[in-house]
């Protein structure tokens, strides 16, 4: 079979993208013919552009235009779509370099849309409001009126968004990252919809646990990720956990920020800032892990630190919103991890307290997680799961072709 995969951005630097590329590889393991479409922008700067195929893309002010009006990424893939003739295309996340001007080309495909954020429904793709609550309005106006876009910027996205309403019908299936991102689409309108979770890759049990306690984070410094939270709660626990450290791993625009808090909460000694490194070398550090932590505000599609912590055997504390409570498995029994209200720290470091106290707790719970992630989340599990799809595709673009309407005198 012939996959052409289509993502805004080539590089191994974030969750969607690293996806993206797995995904490839291990449909090309089972002798399909998978190529990636991409636009040229970096997420990291010099980070490798690893796809087949590109097209024109920025992060700079001229964004805000491309992301509509992207010629360079119409002109590339009708090229690509010539030249390749795939038997099935799937879109994942798009809409912030590969504007919606593709969208006709792919009307004669297969074709799937798989949602790996809220774009579809929400023209920043978060879904949440800059008070931190679930958007529940509609988007137009209203985007404007809360603030969650500036004048000049509103213009362009609600041009996008007319486009996107005008040829999203081209896909013929969506699919969603979690059941409970499933229930905000369908919230908004969209249905139905098919849920495929993200792969993990197996790898071995993490060694045994060395002192001291270590907890760890890994993920985008902004604001909706709950840093702040976690710091606040990491302050309380050192209260009782002296000997505790903190390891930071990623970059984003609140790192000055979230320096200068570490520093007026007295834990900036504690902390190891590891920065954007590869995913290798992020698992060796976190080898080390007592407990993970997720702290969102807002509610995440999926989760990948949360699988990639689980495989590896790391007991995690995650916010009870977004897909984190189906991932983390809501029966207690389990004990694969432990979910906390967002935006809490008295609650957070409540929950962390008994795992860095207890080595023995932190063991279990890891080994737990461990074992749903083979189970539940493994990257076999993923492709067999998109292969599937595919089949019922291009099942249905067969039978569509051969259909012969009746017609009578």
């Amino acid at each position: 079979m012939k996959i052409l995969l289509v993502n805004d951005y080539g590089g191994a630097t974030g969750g969607a993208e690293i996806q993206m590329l797995t995904l490839r590889q291990l449909l090309r393991d089972r002798n399909h013919d998978a190529r990636l479409f991409t636009s040229t922008a970096e997420l990291v700067t010099q980070s490798p552009i690893l796809a087949d195929y590109t097209c024109y893309g920025t992060t700079n002010r001229a964004q805000v235009i491309s992301q509509v009006l992207n010629v360079s990424a119409y002109q590339s893939l009708r090229q690509t779509l010539q030249e390749f003739k795939p038997d099935v295309v799937h879109v994942r996340m798009f809409l912030w370099q590969i504007s919606p001007l593709i969208l006709p080309l792919l009307k004669p495909y297969p074709c799937l849309y798989q949602t790996a954020i809220y774009k579809s429904i929400c023209p920043v793709g978060t879904n949440i409001l800059p008070n931190g609550q679930t958007c529940q309005l509609a988007p137009g106006t209203a985007c404007l009126k809360q603030g969650c876009l500036t004048p000049q910027t509103w213009v362009w996205m609600m041009a996008q968004r007319s486009l996107w309403n005008r040829w999203k019908g081209v896909f013929d299936r969506t699919v969603a990252l979690s059941h409970g991102m499933k229930k905000e689409l369908a919230q908004a309108g969209i249905s139905p919809v098919d849920v495929v979770y993200n792969g993990v890759p197996e790898r071995p049990a993490r060694p045994p646990l060395q002192s001291p306690p270590t907890v760890g984070y890994a993920g985008r410094f902004s604001a909706e990720k709950g840093i702040e939270t976690l710091f606040q709660a990491f302050a309380q626990v050192c209260q009782q956990v002296p000997e505790a450290q903190l390891k930071m791993a990623g970059k984003g625009d609140s790192e000055t920020a979230l320096r200068t808090l570490a520093e007026q909460l007295g834990i900036e000694h504690r902390i190891t800032w590891l920065g954007h490194i590869p995913q290798a070398e992020l698992e060796q550090q976190f080898d080390s892990l007592w407990v993970q932590v997720v702290p969102s505000l807002w509610a995440e599609p999926f989760g990948n630190v949360t699988t990639e912590a689980m495989m590896r055997g790391t007991a995690v504390v995650a916010s009870a919103m977004g897909a984190q409570p189906e991932i983390i498995g809501e029966k207690t029994e389990s004990r694969a991890g432990t979910l906390v209200p967002p935006g809490e720290s008295t609650d957070l470091a409540a929950a962390l307290l008994p795992i860095l106290q207890q080595r023995a707790v932190a063991e279990a719970m890891g080994a737990a997680g461990r074992q749903r992630a083979i189970a539940e989340f493994s990257e076999t599990q993923c492709v067999e799961n998109f292969l599937k799809l595919y089949g019922e595709l291009t099942r249905e673009a067969i039978a569509e072709e051969d259909f012969i309407p009746c017609v009578t005198a």
